[in-house]
């Protein structure tokens, strides 16, 4: 059996872009995290916020809006967790932080005025969401 004399050199090179990958996966990590505690800083602020000073329903829908946020943060943050887990991308914690993003947005949608067809757009896309999620839930069960 002949084998490729560049064999060797293909090998190093595949181990020193997976080196890389892992390197910025955890570059990546490091800024979720620290954007998901400055995101929980600010549901907190916001909090006291809307507890102190007499906002109304506007402060809470600020700190409704400022906890999503925190939410998609700590799904895309699980995902790059997960893939140091399994060496594989998992695809629910991303389906996960679209879902919140698009309830996010029907929630703001109730702040300011949105057109009839972009809130239409938006659910049909928490339903697609909705189903994508249960269907890979019935995949890995």
């Amino acid at each position: 059996m002949k084998t490729k004399p560049d064999e060797p050199h293909l090998i190093m090179l595949v181990r020193a872009i997976s080196s890389v990958t892992v390197v910025i996966y955890i570059l990546v990590a490091i800024a979720l995290t620290t954007l998901a505690l400055l995101s929980f800083y600010d549901v907190g602020l916001q909090l006291l916020n809307a507890v102190v000073g007499e906002t109304g329903s506007a402060g809470i829908l600020q700190v409704l809006h400022a906890l999503l946020v925190t939410i998609i943060i700590i799904e895309i943050l699980e995902t790059v967790t997960a893939y140091f887990r399994t060496n594989r991308l998992q695809v629910k914690p991303i389906l996960l932080a679209g879902l919140t993003a698009m309830i996010r947005k029907i929630l703001i949608s109730g702040v300011n005025v949105t057109e009839t067809a972009d809130t239409v757009l938006t659910l049909a896309a928490i339903a697609v969401l909705t189903a994508a999620i249960v269907y890979i839930g019935k995949e890995e069960g």
